[in-house]
C-alpha cells in the first residue's frame, strides 16, 4: 500500500469460518483492516472508530435463510449511530457473501449491503468481472457464480473452509483490490 492509498476496512461476520476465509482474501486484495463481528453481533469502540476513519468499507456475511446473518444485521442496525452523524457519507462501499448452495439467495444479501451503503450516502463498487458461464468453465474459474454487484462464493455445507474454490477466493481478492483502487482514485487531487 502506498502513502496515497485509501484506508480500507473489511467488516464481516462468519459463522463457520468460510466467510472469514473470503474476508481474508478481500482484505489481502485491498490491503485492508479486518474487523470481525463477534458471535453476539458486536465490534469494539476502537473498531467503530476505524470504520469512521476508513475511506472504504467492505461488508461481508454468510447468507442464511435468504439474507445476512442476524449478527451482521445487528451491526447494521447499530450503524444508525454513524448514520445519524453522517460519518460514512461519501465513503466507498463494497460487499461479499458466501452460502452452501450455488444460488442460496445470495443476491438478496448483496442487495441488503447496497441498500445499507446507500442509506449511509456511500458509493457502491461493482465487481466489474465477466462471469465464467460457458461449457468449458470450471469450479475454480473467476466469477463462477456470475455476480455483477459483488462477489458471491459457494462452499458445500460439509466442506471445511480450506476446501473453498481457489477461483472464488481469487475473485474476492481482485474485488478487494478494485474497491481500494476506486477509493484511492476518488481521493486523488484533480489534475490540471
Amino acid at each position: 500500500m502506498t502513502q496515497s492509498s485509501a484506508k480500507t476496512a473489511v467488516v464481516y461476520h462468519s459463522g463457520y469460518g468460510h466467510t472469514k476465509r473470503v474476508a481474508e482474501a478481500v482484505a489481502e486484495g485491498a490491503s485492508a483492516l479486518l474487523i470481525a463481528i463477534d458471535a453476539e453481533g458486536n465490534i469494539s469502540d476502537h473498531e467503530w472508530n476505524a470504520l469512521a476513519l476508513a475511506d472504504a468499507i467492505i461488508f461481508g456475511s454468510p447468507t442464511y435463510m435468504g439474507g445476512p446473518s442476524w449478527q451482521f444485521k445487528k451491526f447494521a442496525d447499530t450503524s444508525s449511530k454513524p448514520w445519524f452523524e453522517e460519518k460514512w457519507k461519501d465513503k466507498v462501499f463494497g460487499g461479499f457473501t458466501n452460502s452452501a448452495s450455488i444460488n442460496g439467495d445470495k443476491l438478496n444479501t448483496l442487495q441488503y449491503f447496497v441498500l445499507l451503503a446507500g442509506q449511509h450516502g456511500g458509493l457502491w463498487v461493482s465487481l466489474a468481472m465477466k462471469p465464467a458461464n460457458v461449457k468449458a468453465s470450471q469450479r475454480d474459474d473467476l466469477n463462477r457464480m456470475g455476480s455483477y454487484i459483488a462477489p458471491m462464493t459457494q462452499c458445500d455445507a460439509d466442506a471445511a473452509p480450506d476446501e473453498m474454490s481457489s477461483g472464488d477466493l481469487e475473485t474476492c481478492r481482485l474485488y478487494g483490490a478494485r474497491v481500494a483502487d476506486v477509493a484511492t482514485r476518488l481521493l486523488a487531487p484533480p489534475t490540471s
